[in-house]
């Protein structure tokens, strides 16, 4: 398991619910944990590492023996209030950051992997945190939230991991679209 990087056509997948957790998939988010800190990250989607479902992890302290570790499995996020900019960044694009507009507050319902319901009023860094990861099981990275000349600003950085995707692609070291979209044609029907 690795995190992938933007283009990959799963960054865009829109994930599906999960409908059985098993063993496999309980040890798939504890690597998913240890790739998000070895990425000095403080949240990770499914689809980040290549998996089509709808399920997240975060810490928003980042560090595997602090703060609180939340997998959140069929999030479903509502009720937005107020407004934030904010600097965000992304495991999937790394090296880039940009101001993202976002609620200040929202709520989040979801399940953890035991099946026990969150239901829970957020705000703060883990209402962005949530707010980002929820966005990528819809397909929708941070840099479609920027305004167009902060879009125009990390143009070139993008075009570079265009062309490094194009490239591995070319290469036969990343699949192409169409073995891509059977791989996770497969896990859907395990877990979907």
């Amino acid at each position: 398991m690795e995190i992938i990087h933007y283009p990959h056509p799963t960054l865009r997948h829109n994930s599906k619910t999960i409908r059985r957790i098993d063993r496999e998939l309980q040890s798939a988010v504890r690597e998913m944990f240890e790739l998000m800190y070895d990425a000095r990250g403080i949240g990770l989607a499914a689809n980040q590492v290549d998996l089509p479902l709808q399920m997240f992890i975060l810490n928003v302290s980042g560090e595997p023996d602090n703060g609180e570790e939340l997998v959140f499995v069929n999030p479903v996020v509502d009720q937005p209030k107020g407004s934030q900019v904010s600097e965000e960044g992304c495991l999937s694009i790394p090296g880039v950051h940009a101001d993202v507009n976002r609620p200040s507050q929202v709520h989040i319902m979801a399940y953890d992997l035991a099946g026990n319901e969150i239901d829970m009023v957020v705000d703060g860094l883990l209402a962005r945190v949530i707010q980002h990861e929820y966005d990528h099981l819809h397909g929708v990275l941070f840099v479609d939230r920027i305004s167009d000349s902060a879009k125009k600003q990390i143009a070139q950085e993008l075009e570079a991991f265009e062309l490094e995707f194009n490239s591995l692609q070319l290469g036969k070291k990343i699949p192409d679209e169409t073995a891509i979209l059977k791989r996770l044609t497969e896990i859907e029907s395990r877990y979907c």
